[in-house]
């Protein structure tokens, strides 16, 4: 839409606040946004010289313009809100997350089970979190196990099966971790007190659950009951321990939420931060490409709100550097000048810039939109550090993708000039190997990528790095001497746990610095390599063209495998669970199954 075309819709527009949308001739919907005064706001698009090229972008494929007039700013803000999650328009910031975030889950059961998930089934379980890592909900765990007695079996504890005397108890409880529900040792009720703790503590609030087990050990030791009071004084201590290393600012807070952002025209960083009873619980740092000309404030009032939901917020305060719209009137917007909140807005600003840091670092060194001269000086340094007669300007990485037991496939990934050069990827099917033998398929997907480029004399890479130890690279170089190609590239092995680069026929490794510039260009181009495969791995498995070993289980489908590999990550792990532990996931008849095929001949092959 042209200013011309603007002015003469520009009557129409009302001077009240409201949002409007932007359509595209195809009727797709471009941009919302809110206004205090629709009019001017609209207007500012067309009166004045945009400077941002995806603001005049935007202009130019406006077609057609809409708007809703709300009673008050704030319900504009709410409406914008909406409607961007809703329509999710390419011109508006995107806060997707494609993480699948670790909860804790109190399952809907007779005497409930507290364990790790990170799928959210609505069947009335109670679930707490999220929360940002997996080692946090693990350490958590581990602690609230070691001092909280709770069940960890999987067994039906209805109150009939419990009469019937069907279980006894196991080593949990002589360990003192369990009390036995199982055999009727403890009480719906008693147990429920003990979750009540559990709650406590993952809402961070251990003082609770510190003020519970001290009144139950004063109890014990009122009736001279001391080895059991002294058990819980162990507890109380490690309870104690356990709430010193959280990041206490002022128990005097309270619950509240924290959140900052800088960022530059393209990118915003948001750290956010929530503290409950004084203790930082939770912090997270997101990165948002900004799509139009937003201003901070725009930008921060959107992605805390979707932060507050995430994270399932209940505090009725937010502290950040500027006035912000919040979905909910009634929480307190507060922006501090001094004292406790200001230090942790400080804090808040200093992880942002310490992950804003980091994401620059990484562009600088390999990805982002970077000048030539950068790059270029991050391959003179590999040039350098691997002695390499030319320039490194042209790389490619194979690895091997052998997931979870299916059947092997692989990929190449090629850089240019240090960076990716997709239309120069490659997978392939192996075709000439029986079973998962890695070293014979990285032999075979080398020659056929050399063969190729040999037979239509294309230009070979300077520098091919193989994605394994010793084993691996010895494999590639025995088809690079087949083709004839030796001295026409350099071949290295990228050691997956060290990390340490091998050249053919060297006995010691070459240790770059961890964080020296070629080693993370390395490394860069093999992580790339491992999610281009997992990629075409995944894709080919949709696609029915190769299965995983569970699959090939009669009576066990995709799903049960699917349900099996999520949780337990891969085959190799599956094959030495209990069917107590499979009953958990799929049910008994299928951990039948699925126990007998991995260990059915144990017996028979022990005679």
């Amino acid at each position: 839409m042209t200013k011309e075309e603007f002015v003469k819709i520009a009557g129409s527009l009302p001077h009240q606040p409201g949002c409007y949308k932007y359509y595209a001739a195809n009727n797709e919907l471009l941009y919302v946004g809110k206004a205090k005064d629709l009019r001017k706001r609209v207007g500012s698009y067309f009166n004045k010289t945009v400077d941002n090229y995806k603001t005049r972008r935007l202009v130019t494929l406006i077609a057609t313009i809409d708007y809703t007039v709300t009673n008050t700013e704030h319900d504009a803000f709410l409406l914008e809100n909406s409607l961007i999650k809703h329509y999710q328009p390419r011109f508006n910031i995107d806060l997707k997350d494609d993480k699948s975030y670790p909860y804790i889950v109190i399952k809907k059961e007779a005497f409930p089970r507290v364990f790790l998930t990170r799928r959210l089934i609505k069947d009335g379980s109670e679930y707490l979190g999220p929360f940002t890592g997996v080692a946090r909900v693990r350490e958590l765990l581990e602690m609230i196990r070691h001092n909280i007695p709770l069940r960890t079996c999987s067994l039906n504890l209805s109150p009939a099966n419990i009469a019937k005397g069907k279980f006894k108890v196991c080593l949990e409880y002589h360990l003192g971790n369990c009390k036995g529900p199982c055999e009727g040792f403890q009480s719906i009720e008693d147990y429920a007190i003990n979750l009540q703790q559990v709650r406590h503590i993952l809402k961070g609030n251990a003082g609770e659950a510190i003020k519970f087990l001290k009144e139950e050990m004063t109890g014990y030791a009122t009736n001279m009951q001391f080895e059991k009071a002294e058990i819980l004084r162990q507890k109380i201590e490690a309870l104690q321990k356990y709430q010193s290393r959280s990041t206490v600012v002022n128990p005097r807070l309270g619950n509240v939420d924290v959140a900052c952002i800088l960022g530059d025209e393209g990118n915003a960083f948001v750290n956010y931060m929530m503290v409950s009873n004084g203790s930082i619980i939770y912090a997270k740092t997101i990165q948002i490409e900004k799509k139009v000309d937003e201003q901070d404030d725009e930008v921060l009032s959107i992605a805390l709100d979707r932060l507050r939901e995430t994270f399932s917020s209940q505090a009725r305060e937010v502290i950040v550097p500027m006035i912000v719209d919040v979905a909910d009137p009634e929480v307190i917007v507060t922006v501090p000048k001094a004292g406790d909140k200001k230090n942790l807005l400080d804090l808040a600003f200093k992880n942002a810039e310490v992950f804003m840091a980091d994401v620059r670092k990484r562009d600088t060194l390999l990805l982002g939109t970077v000048a030539k001269e950068n790059k270029m000086e991050v391959l003179e340094q590999l040039q350098d550090a691997l002695q390499l007669t030319d320039l490194p300007v042209h790389i490619e990485c194979f690895d091997n993708s052998n997931f979870q037991g299916a059947y092997p496939v692989a990929a190449m990934v090629c850089f240019r000039n240090g960076v990716p050069s997709k239309k120069d990827y490659r997978h392939f099917h192996i075709k000439t190997v029986e079973g998962i033998n890695d070293f014979a398929s990285m032999s075979e997907i080398v020659y056929r990528r050399y063969k190729r480029l040999r037979d239509e004399e294309q230009p070979f890479p300077q520098l091919v790095v193989i994605d394994g130890g010793k084993g691996q690279l010895s494999a590639a170089m025995d088809s690079i001497t087949k083709l004839g190609l030796e001295g026409r590239m350099t071949l290295v092995g990228l050691a997956k746990k060290e990390e340490s680069i091998f050249f053919p026929g060297d006995n010691e490794p070459l240790q770059l610095s961890y964080d020296d510039p070629a080693h993370l260009l390395i490394r860069r181009i093999r992580d790339e390599v491992h999610r281009f495969g997992i990629t075409f791995h995944r894709d080919a498995r949709s696609k029915g063209t190769i299965k995983n070993e569970l699959e090939t289980i009669p009576g066990i489908g995709e799903k049960t495998a699917t349900d099996l590999l999520q949780e337990f990550r891969s085959v190799k792990n599956i094959k030495t669970l209990t069917e107590r532990e499979l009953t958990r996931i799929v049910g008994a008849s299928k951990a039948v199954i699925v126990w007998n095929y991995f260990n059915g001949n144990k017996d028979e092959t022990a005679e």
